[in-house]
């Protein structure tokens, strides 16, 4: 097993590739969750709105307190193929079989059925994006090179959606049910395919068997009270919920108040996915330039004005529509993948004060803000829709109310979420010159471990213990 290469290089790009590959179908189940599958329950399916809605907001309740229970886990984990490797390899299954159960359900199933598939998923789901993240951020530990590492994730990911997006168009003719079991087929099959690349060909460090580290909720509540950290989950949580909005409503407001057929629908996703792509490449490069704090403050600025411009652009136009979701897919992409690399230096000033590495449990605090804002979006958006009378069945009449209140739910309440998320990091002091230092002594320590390491050894005398 190869060990992680030192801090001080530049991860080689097929390394970097690898890793990220899994990236890809955790994307594309992500999309399909969000803006495919609470539609597919209440249109095809026949659960009403407020039943699908309490269904996710439920399991996100859930499923939130999981994330914590997970990262003390990884954090003690100690094995011969690594602390997160073993993770990706009994997530992968895990996921597997609730994305066959819920994306290929049949009209009938019952409210309790998608809930308990949903924790099944988002179990799984959890185990994955928890383990991939803390394992990068130890991959990669020069403070430049993870805004690199995080971006190309980021890009991966990117490609999933786009690939997933293609499915309902390949098989047109199978109506929204078709498209839905479509994509299942192909999350399935990239699952292992991708979770092969990056077992095999990413290296991790393999900590001591012998060395276990006692890690309590008590950690964990160390952890939250960090400034930095309390900044990154406030800004983390809100700019969740920007995109999650938008992501929860996307069909109901391109197709009912916009105008815009299903087919047109799925094409301006794919334009507001792939900008995405371009996004990533383009903010891991600004904040490698500016700092990703700047960048996430731009990046926020940017967000309103591209939020905003939609409700400008006239009705059922597909050639002023593409270029507004390209812009607003752009800019969104910054919000999870600086906010990765962000936690990654924290966690480092983290190791460096206490001489234990928290990587689980520093990034199960941000995985969590992400599920609370998925449980808010979906679980208020679609009740508030619910209240001024709007109805998600399949070819149901909407009132001007109904429809006005959808576009105010859909435009402005991301903004302003976004805007908060942007705030807090007004005045962040963890910026590349302090990183280089905190490296700088772990490196330090680090060798000198590694050397007393070797003498003992050598001498069989634990030296480190002699002093």
């Amino acid at each position: 097993m190869a060990v992680q290469p030192p801090g001080s290089q530049r991860l080689p790009l097929p390394i970097v590739l690898s890793f990220a590959s899994t990236a890809l179908p955790i994307a594309a189940i992500a999309l399909v969750m969000g803006v495919y599958l609470p539609r597919f329950f209440a249109g095809h399916i026949g659960l009403s709105l407020a039943a699908v809605g309490a269904a996710f907001t439920i399991v996100r309740l859930m499923d939130m307190a999981l994330d914590p229970l997970l990262g003390m886990a990884m954090d003690r984990t100690r094995s011969r193929i690594g602390r997160y490797r073993p993770w990706l390899i009994v997530g992968t299954p895990v996921v597997m079989l609730a994305v066959y159960m819920l994306f290929m359900a049949s009209p009938g199933v019952t409210e309790g059925y998608l809930i308990a598939w949903l924790l099944v998923l988002y179990i799984g789901i959890s185990i994955l994006t928890l383990s991939q993240a803390a394992w990068g951020a130890s991959l990669a530990t020069d403070y430049h090179d993870r805004s690199r590492v995080y971006g190309v994730i980021q890009a991966v990911g990117v490609t999933g959606a786009v690939l997933i997006l293609l499915m309902p168009l390949a098989v047109a003719g199978r109506g929204a049910a078709g498209g839905v079991h479509a994509m299942g087929w192909f999350c399935i099959v990239m699952l292992p395919v991708t979770l092969a690349l990056c077992t095999l060909f990413t290296p991790e460090r393999v900590a001591p068997t012998g060395a276990k580290e006692r890690v309590t909720l008590a950690d964990y509540w160390a952890l939250v009270k960090r400034p930095e950290m309390l900044r990154l989950i406030f800004a983390d949580l809100f700019m969740a919920l920007g995109p999650g909005t938008t992501a929860a409503l996307y069909l109901f407001f391109f197709h009912d108040a916009r105008g815009y057929s299903g087919q047109q629908t799925g094409v301006l996703l794919i334009f507001f996915i792939a900008a995405g792509l371009a996004g990533a490449m383009f903010w891991g490069w600004l904040a490698q330039k500016i700092g990703k704090h700047r960048a996430m403050i731009v990046s926020a600025l940017a967000y309103a004005v591209s939020q905003s411009a939609l409700m400008i652009i006239p009705p059922a136009t597909m050639a002023l529509a593409i270029p507004g979701m390209m812009s607003v897919g752009f800019v969104s992409s910054a919000f999870i993948m600086i906010v990765r690399a962000m936690v990654a230096d924290v966690a480092d000033e983290v190791r460096l004060e206490t001489g234990k590495e928290r990587l689980g449990l520093l990034y199960a605090l941000v995985t969590t803000t992400q599920k609370i804002g998925a449980a808010i979006t979906v679980g208020v958006s679609f009740t508030v829709l619910d209240l001024v009378g709007y109805n998600a069945a399949e070819g149901a009449h909407n009132t001007p109310a109904a429809i006005h209140g959808l576009e105010l739910c859909y435009v402005f309440a991301p903004i302003v979420f976004v805007f908060f998320g942007g705030a807090a990091f007004v005045g962040w002091k963890l910026d590349a010159k302090r990183h280089a230092e905190v490296r700088r002594q772990l490196d330090e320590r680090d060798a000198l471990a590694a050397e007393s390491g070797l003498l003992a050894a050598a001498s069989g005398v634990d030296v480190a213990g002699a002093r």
